[in-house]
């Protein structure tokens, strides 16, 4: 076995002499145990998850869905890009979720905005679904429908061909379809990305890249 166990451990003794895990000599990617615990990935807000070191490519069609669960008003939530100006990309800014996608013609960007400013950072969880299909983008979120006309209708490809970055991003990589760098605070489950009949359900465990990310439980909701 080499990798760590997703549990809670405590009151652990070795020779009837009990641990002190309160001041340990180092730690790494260790979280705190919460009383109730949700399915889900947790994003502390100080980082990110990175997915297909080789690159994805978006190209014409994609459809992404995920739920997601904040009170923070501000976050990444996914982003595809190139070393060129074709990328895509999903945050929230203040309170509004905005998809954002560059088929090489210029960035074109679908809004949701809620009637609160704080209704989808709520605390609950809420879910998402974008939509690219050639120049044509959409964005679902909790079943209300809005969409953007798109001027580009020659340019229908994201060429794209770096990682997924899930939550955030590092500092020394450039996104093109992303006007925030505040990471994701909260928690997100069922990312799935779907392109024609094909749809990959992406377990943030198995990411190459983990920083800031507990990718087996969500501290219950308050």
């Amino acid at each position: 076995v080499t990798h760590s166990i997703p549990a809670c451990i405590g009151s652990m003794t070795i020779n009837s002499k009990q641990l002190d895990n309160e001041s340990p000599v180092s730690v790494f990617a260790v979280n705190k145990c919460y009383v109730t615990v949700q399915d889900g990935t947790f994003f502390d807000g100080s980082g990110f998850a990175a997915l297909v070191r080789e690159g994805y490519k978006v190209r014409s069609d994609v459809n992404i869905t995920l739920e997601f669960r904040t009170t923070a008003v501000h976050g990444v939530l996914l982003g595809v890009s190139s070393a060129k100006v074709d990328a895509i990309g999903l945050e929230i800014v203040n309170g509004k979720v905005l998809f954002h996608v560059n088929n090489g013609a210029g960035r074109i960007t679908t809004t949701y905005e809620p009637r609160g400013t704080n209704s989808l950072c709520d605390g609950k969880w809420h879910k998402l679904q974008a939509n690219k299909s050639k120049h044509r983008i959409s964005l679902i979120i909790d079943g209300n429908l809005v969409q953007t006309d798109n001027p580009y209708t020659q340019s229908t490809s994201a060429d794209t061909n770096n990682p997924i970055y899930v939550g955030g991003y590092p500092a020394d990589v450039k996104q093109n379809c992303l006007t925030s760098k505040s990471s994701f605070h909260g928690c997100l489950r069922n990312l799935v990305l779907t392109k024609g009949q094909q749809a990959e359900l992406f377990d943030l465990s198995r990411a190459f890249d983990l920083r800031g990310v507990f990718p087996h439980s969500c501290p219950g909701a308050e």
